[in-house]
């Protein structure tokens, strides 16, 4: 379901892919059975793609990683979190437009950092 530039997290390894990273990240909570979440993975591949020097981009399946959907709140899914230096930035619940998810990334992940 994921592109070879979308990494997938695991409740694992979390902490140090996401959380400790050296660029911004966005991570998709997502599930197998989800529909809506299987209508926003093309999106995410296209961004992946298109800021891929800039921004990691990941998902994580709440089905197989319950930890860490339990402990940022995903209630719903599709879920976006924008972390920047280890911190939530950003959350989008929903199918977002491609637009959409680009201004998140533009103005709370890159704008005034280095990766700009």
């Amino acid at each position: 379901m994921a592109s070879n530039k979308v990494v997938n997290f695991s409740d694992a390894e979390f902490e140090q892919s996401v959380l400790q990273a050296s660029k911004p990240v966005m991570v998709d909570f997502w599930a197998e059975w989800c529909q809506p979440c299987k209508m926003l993975a093309p999106t995410i591949d296209e961004l992946a793609g298109e800021y891929e020097d800039r921004v990691l981009m990941g998902k994580l399946n709440v089905d197989d990683n319950p930890s860490t959907a339990t402990q940022y709140g995903i209630r719903g899914i599709p879920t976006l979190l924008f972390f920047k230096d280890g911190k939530v930035v950003q959350q989008m619940v929903g199918v977002k437009s491609k637009a959409e998810i680009k201004k998140v990334i533009e103005e709370d992940l890159l704008a005034s950092s280095q990766f700009a």
